[in-house]
């Protein structure tokens, strides 16, 4: 007689918001440990400027430089071009004309030079490749001069990927931070994590930097100081937020009598 008068509380109203409420706390719990790892990763960052003991890095990871200078390299106004794949240049050897000539970057990185053999010119900038052109030459030539005219060349760009309403590559026209990036890719979507944006940055050891960004914190705040001033090449990832990532598992219904202060 017991049994057939019991009643399953997980079908009751009651139940179905026991499970909403589990679910929200869940993510709220997760949320949390996410932020105090964020809060142990701060703590640790004046041990390390100290020289007190650093984390170990992946051997499959490059080492992040030394002291600021990972910062000065995000920081960094004015950059050099530096040469890529494609790229034509223009030769001219005031004194001996015999050596000009126009050459095409190779998709290995080389030049064939005349004379001289192959040169690995790929990531150098102007200054570089003349200092490296004299270098070569300076086995035929005494004392060589040389100048260096890039013709052709790819026209800067940025990536915006992730949690943007219009990913893709843009062209890098003038001055452009991570904020504007944002909104030229058509500003961030419902499901971004705007407290935690990512700027990849290639680095000159062919690996690449990483900076994390909290928009969310710039703008209220209006601190632009960590509105980064983008370079060619530079990709802005936009993640997912939490919440969008557990959503899909909390029914609507449920999802519903949260969000009108359940």
């Amino acid at each position: 007689m017991f049994m057939n008068n019991y009643v399953n509380p997980t079908k009751t109203v009651f139940g179905r918001r026991w499970r909403a409420l589990r679910a929200v706390t869940l993510a709220a719990l997760l949320l949390r440990g996410g932020a105090g790892l964020a809060a142990e990763q701060e703590a640790a960052e004046p041990n390390r400027a100290a020289g007190g003991p650093r984390p170990a890095v992946s051997a499959s990871q490059p080492a992040a430089p030394s002291g600021d200078a990972g910062k000065e390299g995000f920081h960094e106004r004015n950059p050099r071009y530096r040469i890529g794949r494609g790229d034509i240049l223009e030769l001219d050897f005031p004194f001996v004309a015999e050596f000009n000539q126009t050459v095409s970057v190779q998709p290995d990185g080389y030049v064939n030079l005349k004379s001289a053999g192959d040169l690995y010119v790929a990531g150098l900038t102007t200054p570089e490749l003349i200092a490296a052109l004299k270098t070569s030459y300076s086995k035929i030539l005494h004392d060589p001069i040389v100048s260096v005219l890039l013709k052709e060349f790819e026209k800067p760009y940025f990536t915006a990927l992730g949690k943007v309403i219009r990913p893709g590559k843009y062209d890098l026209r003038g001055e452009t931070t991570v904020s504007q990036a944002v909104a030229i890719a058509g500003g961030l979507d419902d499901a971004a994590k705007h407290s935690q944006i990512l700027l990849f940055r290639k680095a000159s050891n062919d690996g690449f930097e990483v900076k994390t960004i909290d928009l969310k914190r710039m703008l209220r705040t209006g601190d632009l100081r960590e509105d980064i001033v983008l370079q060619p090449g530079d990709m802005v990832f936009v993640p997912k937020s939490l919440l969008a990532k557990v959503r899909p598992w909390i029914p609507s219904s449920s999802m519903g009598m949260f969000v009108n202060g359940f």
